[in-house]
């Protein structure tokens, strides 16, 4: 059969890249413990709150997209008029 030949230096090339990848312990756990770890703790959002940051959000999305559209139209601008001279 054709192409014997380049299958066992394909294998061996794999055999070899797998030889040299440092020898790792797979069935190792975690070490360190995490009794010790101690959370975070948040405060609780209220229905006011999360309404002030939705209203905040929705302001300054909507400032983004009138300085998008500002920036879009004075380029605009510039293009139709290098390209009208």
């Amino acid at each position: 059969m054709a192409g014997e030949g380049s299958m066992m230096a394909a294998n061996n090339s794999l055999k070899n890249n797998r030889n040299l990848v440092s020898k790792r312990k797979e069935k190792r756990s975690l070490s360190g413990s995490y009794t010790d770890v101690k959370l975070a703790k948040f405060p609780e959002a209220t229905p006011e709150l999360l309404l002030g940051i939705k209203l905040q959000l929705k302001k300054e999305k909507r400032s983004l997209h009138l300085k998008q559209a500002i920036l879009f139209l004075i380029i605009v601008i510039a293009l139709i008029a290098i390209l009208t001279i």
